[in-house]
């Protein structure tokens, strides 16, 4: 090999050790930043609210309102006979079909806030037509019931960023819940009863439906359960915080002061 083979051969490898301390170099940089990047992203990730942060036993039971309506007014009796307050969140349709019912528990003292104007799934609607799919909701539940909604459960449970941030934009509050209660899966009402009772907690939010088929059944017991376990039962709207607050990655809700 001539000196000028050596000479091309040594520039050569020179230029690779550079090249392979560039990369390395750059590894190492994502690496350090890699976990900056992530919280960062992580802290602007929009949320509902799916329970709240209370020292007291304190919880709250919803009923998603879709379709059927044959166990709208047994629930309300119900509910009665228990003197507790339930937050009720509708379909636009559903208020349109069912005026009578919207109206009977909003006279009750339950708060009948929003599901959406036709159930749509919000992840396929642009920001604009959220906000059209909730001001049209929220003037049908309000031309009925006297009240405007300041809440809203999105359909399906289905959301992501600009859902949350279009329902905030109009400054009505998204909630989800902590504990599922499945009755829309015809479970029995044992099986109901067992799974509410089981994971509800202070600061939970409850799901149910109002035309599920054996929640009527399980309902009295689940309350006496609460009363008896000593939960006060309120709507959502006085368990959740209104002011300064934060929302963990979990979904829960703390007031300002707590955050950190």
């Amino acid at each position: 090999m001539n000196n000028r083979s050596v000479k091309i051969l040594l520039l050569r490898r020179q230029h690779l050790l550079i090249l392979a301390a560039l990369v390395l170099s750059g590894g190492i940089f994502w690496l350090v930043s890699m976990p900056t990047a992530v919280s960062a992203a992580a802290a602007q990730r929009q949320l509902p609210i799916y329970s709240v942060e209370r020292d007291q036993k304190v919880c709250s039971i919803s009923f998603d309102a879709a379709w059927g309506n044959e166990d709208t007014q047994t629930l309300i009796d119900i509910l009665a006979k228990y003197d507790i307050k339930a937050t009720f969140f509708v379909v636009g349709d559903w208020v349109e079909k069912y005026p009578e019912s919207a109206k009977a528990l909003s006279d009750a003292g339950h708060e009948v806030m929003s599901h959406s104007l036709h159930h749509d799934h919000y992840n396929s609607l642009s920001s604009d037509q959220i906000v059209a799919d909730l001001n049209a909701a929220n003037e049908r539940i309000a031309a009925v019931t006297g009240k405007t909604p300041t809440l809203i459960r999105c359909p399906y449970g289905e959301y992501d960023d600009h859902v949350i941030s279009a329902v905030r934009s109009i400054g009505m509050e998204p909630i989800q819940w902590d504990v599922d209660s499945l009755d829309w899966k015809d479970y029995d009402a044992d099986t109901i009863y067992r799974r509410v009772t089981s994971q509800v907690a202070p600061g939970s939010i409850v799901l149910f439906h109002n035309a599920a088929l054996h929640t009527p059944e399980a309902l009295p017991r689940i309350l006496e359960k609460l009363i008896n376990d000593g939960y006060t039962v309120v709507p959502i709207s006085q368990l959740i915080y209104t002011g300064d607050y934060t929302i963990d990655h979990t979904g829960r809700q703390f007031p300002a002061e707590q955050a950190g």
